[in-house]
């Protein structure tokens, strides 16, 4: 039977994931990162990183998956804000 807190658990993971990938993708695109605070990114990819820990402790695939591709594209975002340094 399908556990209805975890597909709420996955459609919430889908869409904050899938609200970080346009910055991703715009930042690749442009090849400008100017508007991205690393202080800000690197909090937020610090927190993401918690999340993933916490997630694989509770042993929640919502969680574990939501975090795993959000820390990946922070990753990417601050590979870009080093790379197309102005």
């Amino acid at each position: 039977m399908v556990d209805p807190i975890e597909v709420l658990g996955l459609v919430a993971a889908t869409l904050t994931t899938a609200a970080f990938l346009p910055q991703v993708y715009k930042t690749w695109k442009t090849k400008s990162a100017e508007s991205l605070s690393l202080s800000m990114l690197s909090i937020f990819v610090s927190g993401v990183f918690c999340w993933l820990i916490y997630g694989f402790l509770i042993d929640s695939l919502p969680i574990i998956l939501a975090n795993l591709i959000t820390a990946v594209s922070g990753c990417i975002l601050l590979y870009f804000k080093y790379r197309y340094k102005n």
